[in-house]
């Protein structure tokens, strides 16, 4: 029988282990997909790997798998950030989604001062990247950290964390390729205004930082998040 369904769960996964469904997990495997008794689930937990179980119990309010065998060994990502500003709300869900399908390790939203949006819903954005593992078929889910101030993030830097800035003001200009230095990278995407004169000029001051052109054109935030960690996975990545 083929496990169609995956379930992301915060629970021990292992041959045999027994593993219960919350309230919601219950009502979209047995109200929504219509699952029963017998059938197969894969679940994974962003620690164990992946893992296919069977349903033991079900009912509207809850139900309990149990595990039969791994189906995938646990996959990292490479050490990989994605610190970006907050867009629309449409937009910030999007770029959270295809960090996780595209293998970041981190997702950091970042206050710049040309920010449009002082606030996030981390536990929604978290949700977000939780359901682009599940359809994706990773076994690793980034954490979504909390909104943090620029100059509060670089001040804390760990100078062993390269940064790879994507500058608009480079959009025209020829600049050297991404350097394949292997090691912890960040990626730092502005806001939809860019990021400020200061700002700039305070993280192409740090040895840390390389700044990159995504190319002739001027991309939009969202764009240019895809845009950028193409080309670092290309270069440093996974791919």
């Amino acid at each position: 029988m083929d496990a169609k369904i995956r379930l992301y769960v915060e629970h021990p996964l292992g041959e045999g282990q027994t593993v219960p469904l919350d309230r919601a997990q219950a009502h979209y495997l047995f109200g929504v997909m219509r699952q029963a008794v017998g059938a197969q689930v894969l679940l994974f937990n962003g620690e164990d790997g992946e893992w296919r179980a069977q349903v033991a119990e079900a009912g509207k309010r809850g139900g309990v798998l149990t595990c039969m065998e791994q189906t995938k060994p646990l996959q990292m990502p490479p050490d990989l950030w994605l610190c970006f500003a907050p867009i629309k709300k449409a937009r910030t869900d999007f770029i959270v989604e295809k960090a996780a399908e595209m293998g970041a390790a981190r997702i950091v939203p970042v206050q710049t001062e040309f920010t449009n949006s002082g606030r996030i819903q981390r536990d929604r954005l978290q949700a977000h990247a939780v359901e682009a593992a599940e359809q994706c078929g990773g076994t690793f889910v980034p954490e979504v950290a909390e909104l943090a101030r620029f100059d509060k993030l670089l001040g804390g830097w760990d100078p062993a964390r390269r940064i790879m800035f994507c500058d608009e003001a480079l959009a025209s200009a020829e600049v050297p390729p991404l350097p394949a230095q292997a090691g912890p990278w960040a990626i730092f995407i502005g806001p939809e205004g860019g990021f400020s004169e200061r700002e700039r000029a305070k993280l192409r001051a740090m040895d840390a930082a390389v700044s990159v052109s995504l190319g002739p054109r001027i991309l939009r935030a969202d764009t240019a998040a895809v845009a950028a960690m193409t080309l670092w996975q290309q270069v440093l990545g996974d791919w």
